[in-house]
């Protein structure tokens, strides 16, 4: 099913807000790992923005330069935004981290980082479950990793998996300063930090396997190509399909191209008549097959 912007737009709300006081909380105290959860959460504000780029810029319409549209523009910004995620996420937070190890500082004032995590806590998880219900809506009652593994809209996955890293985080913020207050141990703080980095790294390196996939072109299911081939072998004037290939162009856009081996006494006007009856049933069952190429052999 189609995508909302609704989780991207909550996501980018949120994000945007406890980034804010998040940094602020970080200069007031000298948290490494709220510093790191800062940063983290500049890195996801402009993440959905760049989404948000990307679904914008899928959506122009074919032209003489793009005849088959702009479709992979949100596989591509995707992707950037995973690299991003990378990079500057995990990057900046594990650097942050064996910063605050080589020069510990002790953390001043830590209720304010209790309340701002405490705060922070709320709106991921609020974002958390906008995306997670979104996510359920298209995956209907197929499992979830399948789901995610099968899905072309990575304008959902990525801002899920985003969410759920910034939930995480936060725990593991919370967990090293209480334990450097407790154990008045200011090295747990930047453990912590390197904790979240690690955290970030390995969701940014799922999210650009993934993101890669999806802009390399991924073809159609095989339930979807099987029913279609049914279809078309199915029918008085054709007597199989030779070869097919399809690619995701977007995540509700598909270019199909099919060899049809027809029945020898089938006239050359009359191919054209089944191909336009067999191409708009196949498209009425699957209208995300936008464009469905057939070559008579």
């Amino acid at each position: 099913m189609p995508g909302s912007k609704t989780p991207i737009y909550t996501a980018l709300a949120a994000n945007l807000l406890i980034a804010a006081t998040k940094l602020t909380a970080a200069f007031v105290t000298g948290s490494s790992a709220m510093a790191s959860e800062g940063i983290h959460s500049l890195v996801d504000t402009s993440n959905e923005v760049l989404l948000l780029l990307g679904l914008r810029k899928s959506q122009r319409p074919p032209d003489e330069k793009r005849p088959f549209g702009y479709g992979k523009e949100l596989y591509f910004w995707a992707f950037v935004v995973s690299l991003l995620f990378f990079a500057l996420g995990g990057g900046f937070s594990i650097y942050e981290g064996i910063h605050h190890l080589l020069h510990p500082e002790p953390i001043n004032n830590p209720i304010w980082n209790y309340i701002v995590l405490g705060i922070a806590f709320v709106f991921d998880g609020i974002s958390l479950i906008t995306a997670l219900r979104e996510f359920n809506r298209q995956r209907g009652e197929t499992p979830f990793w399948k789901a995610v593994k099968q899905s072309k809209d990575p304008s959902t996955f990525v801002v899920l998996f985003e969410d759920s890293a910034d939930v995480i985080g936060i725990l593991l913020a919370f967990t090293g300063i209480v334990l450097s207050q407790v154990l008045n141990n200011p090295y747990l703080d930047g453990v912590a930090s390197i904790l979240i980095g690690l955290l970030l790294t390995m969701v940014a390196v799922f999210l650009v396997r993934e993101s890669r996939s999806l802009l390399m072109g991924e073809s159609a299911g095989k339930a979807e190509i099987s029913e279609m081939i049914m279809i078309i072998e199915s029918d008085d004037a054709t007597l199989s399909v030779v070869s097919n290939q399809s690619m995701y162009l977007a995540p509700e856009e598909v270019i199909v191209q099919l060899r049809v081996k027809f029945k020898p006494d089938v006239p050359s006007q009359q191919m054209v008549i089944v191909i336009d009856r067999l191409r708009t049933e196949i498209q009425q069952r699957y209208p995300h097959f936008r464009h469905l190429l057939v070559e008579p052999v």
